[in-house]
């Protein structure tokens, strides 16, 4: 008798395993890049626009076809617009707001977030709904009432408007923060509390020991909201401060516009180095603030 045995798969030659989908998966992301990349092109152009227009001189700026390539360069233009102005005070100014009001809507924010997501009390959610109803208010609404109270508190042309509403929680535009900081809070596990509390641990341990030091990403995402929406608010300090040594950055770049005539190649040397420090803080800071946008609602 005869008996048929299968062929050894290892003796077969010429025989390779049938390749897997790559060729679409190549296409596939050389078309993301492509999307992504025609999103960034219109997304640069006015930042290319603004860094070769603070190379040029002011008959250079607008001529037709455009010059994208600054020919002679002029850096003398950098220098002479922080020069024009006294931009190291209205620097030191706006630091100085910046830094108080960071800390401030950190602070704020960040023990409001924990109340609203980490204790449990009698009209917790209600209140929270409450607070969450301020988004939907206008700015231009409490403009009127605000600049009459702190005038009434003889504050006008101090930083105390623009830094002291930082420190109260749901002021100033924190309802958002409160918010964003809410949902990540919600994200870490109970289960820390729980055993922190039964070490003997209390609240405000258990926020600066647990909850804060896992919340880094979020917190970056907040600190880099309100250092940039300081850094470049203008309305606030245009309406509160009226001495020029108050002045901040925002201001001083307004100083070069005026009705009969406007210092194209300062104003655009200015605004190019104003807006560097903002692009190096968010390079610097884009992993976390990545990871704390896309982190923010996923729940354990």
């Amino acid at each position: 008798m005869t008996t048929l045995t299968a062929p050894d798969k290892s003796r077969v030659r010429g025989v390779t395993p049938a390749a897997g989908p790559r060729a679409p998966r190549r296409y596939g992301k050389a078309l993301v890049y492509l999307a992504l990349l025609a999103g960034a092109v219109p997304t640069l152009l006015p930042f290319v626009w603004l860094v070769r227009s603070a190379l040029m001189r002011d008959d250079q700026m607008f001529v037709a076809p455009p010059e994208w390539i600054p020919d002679p360069f002029e850096w003398g233009n950098f220098g002479g617009a922080l020069t024009a102005q006294p931009f190291g005070r209205y620097l030191l100014n706006t630091v100085v707001i910046a830094v108080v009001s960071v800390i401030g809507t950190v602070l704020t924010c960040s023990i409001a977030a924990f109340s609203f997501s980490r204790l449990r009390w009698r009209g917790r959610d209600v209140v929270f709904a409450v607070l969450l109803s301020g988004v939907m208010l206008p700015y231009a609404v409490t403009l009127i009432p605000t600049f009459v109270m702190w005038q009434e508190l003889g504050a006008l042309d101090t930083i105390l408007p623009l830094t002291v509403p930082s420190w109260f929680a749901g002021a100033g535009g924190g309802v958002f923060n409160v918010f964003l900081l809410r949902q990540f809070f919600l994200t870490i596990p109970f289960e820390l509390d729980e055993a922190a509390y039964i070490d003997g641990a209390s609240p405000w341990r258990v926020f600066w020991t647990i909850v804060m030091p896992l919340s880094r990403p979020a917190i970056v995402v907040v600190t880099i909201f309100t250092f940039i929406g300081t850094w470049n608010d203008f309305l606030g300090p245009l309406l509160y401060l009226q001495n020029e040594e108050n002045h901040t950055l925002s201001l001083g770049l307004a100083s070069f516009q005026s009705m009969y005539i406007t210092q194209w190649g300062y104003l655009m040397a200015a605004s190019a180095a104003v807006i560097a420090p903002i692009i190096a803080l968010f390079f610097f800071l884009q992993r976390y603030f990545i990871e704390g946008v896309t982190l923010t609602g996923i729940k354990n």
